[in-house]
């Protein structure tokens, strides 16, 4: 692209009348009115397109979002028995075509067995019985535990029962083990590339990447290697938190080599479990669970104070995950004793009391509107007699809460446009009615969480991030138009070039 470029004959969302976008020095140097003078530079006629800014997915695990577009897939599974008859198959294809080597794992993704009837979950002696001794780990939609079989069991170094299921802390650790091996690098790298490529044809110019490894070394390096298809914000864990601060990192530091693409992200802490293990730290038990369970702690009240003083101290923003109401009011608590700056992630459950307290305390709300399609029979499943509300995202906005969407990949798709619509509409289906209409978003607030800005619309002096759409977004209105936006964008635009051109 040359230095200069004007994009003519584009419409902003909320106005009818065309503009030219003049793009400078990777930047936004003018919105003016489509009848400008003649141009010293490239043009680009965009035919009456929309031109919306570049889009965001603030909570992301990029390389476990990137390993679905290669690994096998079991969201669709309704039973420990059809997990296992697509496992079955995967294997057959992978053995037929000679794929198959007994020291490395065959490794599945999102398998969903809390919405699995009691008679329909995992179990130890089914996966042995499928696999044999090729060792298999499967993981969970939320990643917050994981199906192995023997094989693997022993290779990973855990213990299993008769589930067959490693718990979350456990699986963390475990999980971590799985993408060791000849070859791993070069199928990672590949698919990367190929993530990329897919957030790029949706319109995504950026992710924050809270993956559990050396994030910002992985991420220098990938930059080194050409992969710089998007922006990257790369969140550091706490038991990695020290290292960080020695070697002299800062959120918002610049990674080198990355061109201003990459930069280093907040301490990223996870407080308690999930609802679909039943761990999300709650006041109140989980209904329809024997033994009693109100969840888990990841840390103690006094380690999470500990690591957000620590964090604060020296230059690093938190982004620390919270679902139970009981573990967001310890999070909303200890960021009020150490003056934490940055973001809780999911708050899917809060207290009535808690909920202006973001607000109060500067604190953004890290929301991922697909959860609450996903969730919402696990909630009245679990969550029966909730003490606090939730996915409560127009209750925070009303508070004057900063909004930041993301989809959580690889536990939802990579895709803004699932979060909007998820946000706006509160349904996957037009059949089905609203999960808590009185807690959507507006089109606009939903598409400004998604974005950098906050914003729905450019403005001069943006970084030149962009997308041009073939339909108006704002006038859609049904969740299955807005799911399809993206066979509907048309280029995505990065720091003034294009990433993705239709």
């Amino acid at each position: 692209m040359s230095e200069s470029l004007r994009i003519r004959n584009v419409r902003c969302i909320g106005s009818a009348d065309p503009v030219d976008i003049v793009i400078r020095n990777h930047a936004i140097d003018g919105i003016l009115p489509a009848w400008m003078k003649p141009f010293e530079g490239e043009t680009i006629d965009a035919d009456g397109s929309w031109v919306i800014p570049g889009l965001w997915d603030c909570h992301t695990h990029f390389t476990q979002w990137s390993y679905t577009l290669g690994r096998l897939d079991l969201i669709d599974a309704r039973s420990a028995d059809e997990a296992l008859g697509m496992l079955r198959k995967h294997l057959d294809e992978r053995r037929a075509a000679g794929a198959l080597d007994p020291g490395r794992y065959v490794v599945g993704m999102r398998f969903r067995h809390s919405l699995w009837a009691d008679d329909a979950q995992p179990t130890l002696a089914a996966i042995d019985a499928v696999t044999d001794d090729q060792p298999v780990a499967l993981s969970s939609a939320d990643m917050h535990c994981g199906w192995v079989n023997s094989a693997a069991a022993r290779m990973l170094g855990v213990h299993v029962g008769e589930s067959g299921l490693v718990g979350e802390l456990e699986w963390f650790d475990a999980y971590c083990k799985l993408d060791k091996g000849p070859g791993a690098d070069e199928e990672l790298m590949r698919l990367l590339r190929n993530a990329e490529h897919d957030a790029a044809g949706k319109g995504v110019v950026g992710v924050r990447d809270y993956e559990m490894a050396e994030n910002i070394d992985a991420w220098i390096g990938r930059f080194g290697k050409g992969l710089d298809g998007l922006r990257i914000q790369a969140g550091v864990y706490p038991e990695r938190l020290r290292q960080a601060i020695d070697d002299g990192w800062h959120t918002g530091d610049e990674l080198p080599g990355s061109h201003g693409l990459g930069h280093v992200g907040a301490m990223k802490m996870i407080s308690d479990g999930s609802l679909n293990t039943r761990s999300a730290y709650c006041s109140t038990p989980y209904s329809g669970v024997t033994p009693e369970t109100y969840g888990t702690l990841s840390y103690t009240s006094e380690q999470i104070e500990s690591y957000m003083r620590l964090a604060t101290e020296h230059g690093f923003d938190i982004a620390c995950h919270a679902i139970g109401d009981e573990a967001n009011t310890i999070v909303l608590d200890c960021a009020e004793h150490t003056h934490a700056r940055g973001s809780i992630e999911h708050a899917q459950m809060l207290k009535e009391r808690d909920i202006p307290r973001l607000a109060r305390l500067g604190l953004a709300a890290s929301i991922q509107p697909q959860h609450a399609m996903d969730d919402r029979d696990v909630i009245t499943r679990f969550w029966g007699d909730p003490a606090g509300i939730p996915y409560a995202f127009n209750a925070l906005h009303k508070t004057g809460t900063r909004l930041l969407m993301g989809s959580d990949a690889p536990v939802a798709p990579l895709d803004p446009w699932m979060a909007v619509s998820a946000a706006v509409f509160g349904t996957e289906d037009s059949a089905r009615e609203p999960f808590q209409p009185e807690q959507c978003l507006d089109f606009e607030t939903a598409l400004a969480s998604s974005t950098s800005t906050g914003r729905s619309t450019l403005q001069v002096g943006d970084v030149a991030d962009l997308v041009l759409l073939d339909r108006d977004p704002s006038a859609i209105d049904s969740p299955e138009a807005m799911r399809a936006m993206p066979d509907h964008v048309m280029a995505t635009m990065l720091d003034g070039r294009w990433t993705y051109r239709r």
